[in-house]
């Protein structure tokens, strides 16, 4: 897994409406906050989504640009981001690149970590949260970002 101080790998994967986004996309003009998830609709990663999204104006407000990936379909991402009105991407990484690119695929290969990168303009992980099953570190992630410098 990544780890602080590392370059974070490219991606370019599909969006919940097909367009592609890549990692220079993501930090051409700002920090992007990175998470991955296992699942779209299920009650943790829903949460987690959801308070992403509570806390998107502020880090727009900043310039920091928001992403998650999981390896669902972008047509699942789409049902997921319209159910829940979330207004960042979600990538669908269906092949898993960026997911083992990143380190953060689940025990023996099945299923995807829960991890938040924190990349800044020159592509190095400038922060990082792993928690499997807690949002909470996640969010206190976001919350120092925020955080007046």
């Amino acid at each position: 897994m990544l780890k602080i101080g590392d370059t974070a790998p490219d991606f370019s994967l599909p969006n919940q409406r097909g367009e592609m986004v890549t990692l220079d996309d993501l930090v051409s003009h700002r920090s992007a906050v990175v998470y991955f998830y296992p699942a779209d609709f299920t009650p943790v990663c829903t949460r987690e989504a959801c308070a992403f999204r509570d806390r998107y104006d502020d880090l727009s407000d900043l310039s920091v640009s928001l992403v998650g990936i999981s390896p669902q379909s972008s047509r699942s991402h789409q049902r997921f981001s319209d159910a829940y009105s979330l207004p960042f991407p979600l990538l669908a990484d269906e092949g898993k690149t960026a997911i083992r690119a990143f380190g953060v695929d689940g025990p023996l290969g099945f299923g995807v970590r829960r991890a938040t990168f924190l990349i800044d303009r020159s592509k190095k992980i400038a922060n990082r949260v792993v928690s499997d099953l807690f949002v909470g570190g996640h969010l206190k992630l976001v919350r120092k970002v925020l955080e007046p410098r």
